[in-house]
């Protein structure tokens, strides 16, 4: 017991890449698949779009979503980050995607006909549509959920004119309307309606938004992320994570992971037991490794007057509301670039005022 109580606390949190379906932590969600699998039964066959946040877990969602649902629907998951969105011409798009979409259905132990290249030259749309008539056999009585991610990928390839657009999202309407046993799942961190073409296309998209984790599903991150966790939390240092991440999956994991790290150098005789003192310690640290989650959101998903609005507010201190009178005298003309900040969900309307939605996200601010 006593080696045991001096070993290093294992730690489970995995930072920055999705969690794929072998990974025990995967948490929660299931609220959300079962939405999923409600509009999957829509009569009208909805396209659907799974629309949140960078770092909100989609993609990791979307790894494990075949564990959510039935049985009879069955997975295909297609990175468009990946192959399909850097290929240089129709018929190596087809090709990546066929090939996506092969090996997605293998793991859920369907085996679909595969789709050689050199077919694709001529005629890329033709053929791959009879494959997709092959692909319908092989389901027998299941329904192919056609899930691709980062869909802003595959638009930057239409705006590069890489590929063509009536071509492509053509495509995607035709399996929509005319192929039942295909459903079709978006998911990116934008929606639709900034993507006018996507919206021309796929007509009465249905959005399921994927935001902070339930109360209780981040609990169990922090306290049993694991089967057989050696970690314990003091209950002030708990409620502190969760005032701390706002329940966000990938902050509540880089915050558990920096504690874990601290603990392990202190004296085994309190390594065990974390508490606020320690939660307050690891926020520097959690600031530092999470650098490219804060860098991301001040230089990408904001533009100069909206990063100015965002450190003016985090200024204020923690858990402040700045009223909306103050900002337009301090931003005039800046609403569109509130709209954006709400709509990016990096603060949100108290009373009459704003105040940032994660305090973590404040302090890099700050």
């Amino acid at each position: 017991m006593t080696t045991e109580l001096r070993q290093e606390i294992d730690n489970p949190y995995i930072i920055g890449v999705p969690l794929n379906e072998q990974l025990e932590i995967f948490t929660g969600r299931t609220s959300i698949a079962l939405r999923i699998e409600q509009l999957l039964r829509d009569r009208r066959r909805p396209p659907l779009l799974l629309y949140g946040q960078r770092r909100m877990g989609k993609t990791s969602l979307l790894n494990n979503i075949g564990k959510l649902l039935p049985s009879n629907i069955i997975p295909m998951f297609v990175d468009l980050q990946g192959a399909p969105s850097s290929a240089s011409d129709h018929a190596g798009f087809l090709y990546n995607l066929a090939r996506e979409m092969e090996k997605s259905a293998k793991k859920q132990g369907i085996t679909l006909p595969s789709l050689a290249r050199e077919v694709l030259k001529s005629d890329p749309f033709t053929y791959f549509s009879e494959w997709l008539d092959k692909v319908e056999q092989a389901l027998e009585q299941n329904t192919a959920l056609l899930a691709l991610d980062e869909f802003e990928v595959l638009d930057n390839a239409l705006v590069k004119g890489r590929f063509d657009e009536q071509d492509v999202l053509g495509m995607l309407r035709h399996l929509i309307q005319h192929r039942p046993r295909f459903k079709v799942l978006l998911a990116g961190s934008h929606t639709i309606e900034e993507y006018q073409r996507w919206a021309s296309y796929l007509i009465n998209v249905q959005v399921v938004h994927i935001s902070y984790l339930k109360e209780a599903e981040a609990r169990q991150l922090i306290e049993r992320p694991v089967k057989d966790f050696t970690l314990r939390y003091e209950p002030n240092a708990v409620e502190r994570v969760l005032q701390l991440t706002r329940c966000h999956p990938f902050l509540v994991q880089l915050l558990c992971a920096e504690i874990i790290v601290l603990k392990n150098e202190q004296d085994p005789s309190i390594r065990r037991l974390a508490t606020l003192a320690d939660v307050e310690a690891s926020i520097p640290e959690a600031l530092k490794s999470g650098g490219f989650f804060f860098a991301d959101i001040q230089n990408n998903q904001v533009e100069a007057t909206g990063q100015a609005i965002l450190r003016f507010i985090a200024a204020q201190g923690e858990g402040a509301i700045v009223s909306r009178q103050t900002l337009l005298q301090q931003f005039p003309d800046a609403d569109i670039t509130f709209n954006l900040l709400l709509q990016r969900e990096l603060i949100e309307e108290v009373d009459d005022g704003y105040g940032f939605q994660v305090e973590l996200i404040r302090r890099w601010f700050v």
